[in-house]
């Protein structure tokens, strides 16, 4: 469950598409064993402290690259940079933080109004080149399926008008 408010989230379709978006990068195992996925570091791995991105560069021999990945949204400590700076943001690398840079990646790609008008498949196909576990995103990682995407939404209380 997302940390930040419906009311700052803007909707409770936004707070539906943050659960989909962690039980796609985090998966449904490691959410459950985790804080809810907000401490969990690419690979499987868990943080301690949420006094900053733990910066941990993991080696994922598999893909053949490493990543900086961590948190609920498994975001790049380069980007957590750039956001806490831009955003003015307080508090560390906190579940609200990650919760609100969520939100902003979706909004720099104008999914906001798909998300609010319940245009799940529109809004998931504006936001994939940021999370490698969407269909299409194109970063050779494993890529979610569509329908369990959407079965994950309708899940956390999102509506779907196609």
């Amino acid at each position: 469950m997302p940390r930040i408010s419906e009311k700052e989230a803007g909707s409770s379709n936004m707070l539906a598409v943050l659960d989909m978006l962690a039980f796609s990068e985090i998966g449904p195992k490691l959410l459950a064993s985790s804080d809810d996925g907000y401490n969990v570091v690419v690979g499987g791995g868990l943080f301690g402290s949420y006094a900053d991105h733990p910066r941990k560069l993991v080696p994922l021999p598999r893909l053949g690259i490493s990543s900086t990945a961590a948190g609920r949204y498994q975001l790049l400590q380069r980007y957590w940079d750039a956001y806490r700076v831009s955003m003015k943001l307080q508090g560390g690398f906190s579940p609200i933080n990650q919760d609100r840079i969520a939100i902003q990646q979706i909004r720099e790609r104008r999914a906001i109004p798909d998300i609010e008008a319940g245009r799940i498949r529109d809004a998931i196909a504006k936001i994939r080149n940021i999370w490698a576990s969407l269909p299409g995103a194109g970063y050779g990682q494993h890529e979610q399926k569509i329908d369990d995407l959407v079965r994950a939404y309708v899940a956390a209380g999102g509506t779907v008008k196609e």
